[in-house]
């Protein structure tokens, strides 16, 4: 397959960490990337994905500095397809509360982010999941493992489908309690976890999601 034919995927170049990992496991999974915060190519792409390493707030004042927020909102108004990684899946939660200090997130998904109740943090290292049954992302990789590092998430899921929508897929694991370790919402799909870490069982994820595009 050429380039040209090849689906496209940006990876949003805002300030955080990780990027060049990320990048080189979507090219690994087939897809032709381009590592940009230019708006135009960003809102071209067939796919977005949202990468995120460190805190709440600085993710969320890195994002923003760039007009992250619009694009991303931008993208998902006509249904275009974005994929959050770590923090990038923190973020579309409406608030993140880390040090005791509250931050507003994207607001795509209701719920706060906030540290987990476990004996050991951060959670790092890998770790089991419980994937619907018809989730796309997850689609063959049921046992596999996957590659966490963090201390805060998501514990609790409100939002059901509403009308003709589609009832969101939430995928859970296990750290001192139970989290939200991915999430398959329309165009919006999120991982807690870093599939570009979790060797060939991460790479195939991605392969899911660019095939889902």
């Amino acid at each position: 397959m050429s380039a040209a034919d090849r689906t496209t995927v940006a990876v949003l170049d805002y300030g955080s960490g990780n990027v060049h990992s990320a990048v080189k496991a979507l090219e690994l999974a087939g897809a032709e990337v381009e590592l940009t915060r230019d708006p135009d190519l960003v809102l071209a792409a067939d796919g977005l994905l949202v990468p995120g390493v460190g805190a709440f707030d600085a993710v969320m004042s890195q994002l923003r500095a760039v007009r992250g927020d619009e694009l991303i909102d931008r993208r998902l108004a006509g249904g275009r397809p974005v994929l959050g990684i770590c923090v990038g899946q923190q973020v579309m939660f409406e608030r993140g509360i880390e040090r005791g200090e509250s931050t507003e997130g994207l607001g795509q998904w209701p719920g706060t982010v906030r540290e987990l109740n476990a004996p050991r943090l951060p959670h790092m290292g890998w770790n089991t999941i419980e994937a619907p049954e018809a989730s796309v992302l997850f689609h063959g990789l049921g046992s596999e493992r996957f590659y966490f590092v963090h201390s805060n998430a998501a514990t609790e899921w409100s939002l059901e489908g509403r009308g003709g929508s589609t009832t969101p897929l939430v995928t859970w694991a296990m750290h001192g309690e139970r989290f939200i370790a991915a999430v398959e919402n329309g165009p919006l799909s999120a991982t807690q976890f870093h599939p570009e870490k979790s060797g060939e069982a991460g790479i195939r994820l991605l392969r899911n999601w660019i095939g889902s595009l």
